[in-house]
């Protein structure tokens, strides 16, 4: 029996990750067989600003990942994040019609549905990814996972949509689809990075991950193993990089090793460095930080904030977390086994969208994706291709 594989494509501002796995491990995790990364180029805060440039570094790390995995990458999952990326909520109730009043899985899609057509007029210009469920109400009284084979009247829902813009959805399919690889669904990059970096428990007790890219800083907050709230920021650790590069006036290069702890010899200087990053980072977890005051939950998450992606490397993210947030923190671990090839958290998005490929997706995730939903963005972008 031929085993079963997945690729995951993660196209990042910095770099884009492809990794190919299959569901081989004893304890349920996909193995590894290979991966493939290139230089991302092309692409600016998480649009598509050049598909021919985006789709050359796209290729090269596609060849990288069949060479390394010896599986032809015919398909595979796609992540879709930056600024582009939205949350919008809605609340819709339904009149149980059908005999006995019995709430069906109809009744849960027709009501999500209503959900979605209440704030139609404010998705112009958008694709729903992800319609997530947040709560139930049967005649008025809240209710603790689905109520389907309950009895009553009136079926209420809160809900929550995660969306992209379609023009870039657009372009990010077509270049992929320009390397000959097709897309089997997409997934929005936070969601996915928290499969393989954040447990169970750590999403039942309410916890908020936050990936610090090069140009983005996105979070996606989870209590009761649900995803309530996602957002993203249109800053990163690049910019980290240029306050070094203005403090010191020294060149780019220069900055973003000293930014990891190369070339600056004098304690002056170590020092100036020092107070650049605490002075940013501590403005990156400010945004965080407004963002959960909104939603209501700033202080509240007992299993505290998880920093993944290529800024999750400045040695006092923890502390500045801990101390901005008011919340306990620690870095991102990946949970792959010791012999695997992928050792940290940037490669976190690629390896979740495996995952989310090798096993049944609505069980898994919680959450429907655009696959799922009766007008997926796949069947609507393709119509289009020649």
């Amino acid at each position: 029996m031929a085993r079963k594989t997945a690729v995951g494509i993660d196209i990042g501002t910095y770099q884009i990750k492809v990794v190919v796995a299959a569901q081989e491990t004893r304890d349920g995790r996909p193995r590894i067989l290979g991966t493939g990364q290139a230089p991302a180029r092309g692409i600016r805060h998480g649009y598509v600003i050049n598909r021919d440039e985006m789709a050359r570094s796209l290729q090269v790390a596609v060849n990288q990942a069949e060479k390394n995995s010896g599986v032809a990458i015919r398909k595979a999952y796609l992540s879709v994040g930056g600024v582009g990326l939205e949350e919008f909520r809605s609340r819709a109730e339904i009149i149980l019609s059908r005999t006995e009043n019995e709430v069906s899985e109809i009744d849960l899609k027709d009501v999500l549905e209503e959900s979605e057509r209440k704030i139609s007029q404010r998705l112009v210009n958008r694709k729903v990814l992800h319609a997530i469920p947040l709560a139930y109400r049967l005649d008025g009284a809240q209710l603790l996972g689905t109520p389907v084979g309950m009895h009553g009247t009136k079926l209420e829902i809160d809900s929550l949509f995660i969306t992209a813009l379609e023009q870039h959805l657009n372009d990010l399919i077509a270049a992929v689809e320009d390397v000959g690889v097709s897309v089997v669904d997409v997934m929005a990059s936070p969601l996915a990075g928290s499969f393989v970096t954040l447990t169970k428990a750590q999403k039942i007790a309410g916890v908020v991950l936050a990936n610090i890219g090069a140009e983005t800083l996105s979070i996606v907050v989870f209590e009761n193993d649900t995803p309530i709230s996602l957002k993203v920021f249109p800053v990163g650790s690049t910019d980290i990089t240029h306050d070094i590069a203005l403090g010191l006036q020294i060149s780019l290069d220069d900055a973003e090793q000293a930014k990891k702890g190369a070339l600056i010899d004098t304690g002056k200087e170590k020092r100036k460095i020092s107070d650049i990053v605490a002075n940013r980072v501590t403005d990156l977890f400010k945004l965080v930080d407004a963002h959960l005051k909104r939603i209501g939950k700033n202080g509240l998450l007992p299993a505290g904030v998880v920093v993944s992606g290529g800024g999750s490397g400045i040695a006092s993210i923890e502390d500045l977390a801990r101390g901005s947030l008011k919340l306990p923190s620690r870095k991102a671990t990946l949970m792959v086994g010791d012999k695997s090839v992928v050792k940290d958290s940037t490669w976190a998005v690629a390896y979740g969208l495996c995952i989310w490929g090798l096993t049944n997706t609505s069980e898994s995730s919680g959450f429907s994706s655009i696959k799922e939903n009766a007008k997926g963005v796949l069947g609507w972008f393709k119509q289009f291709l020649p």
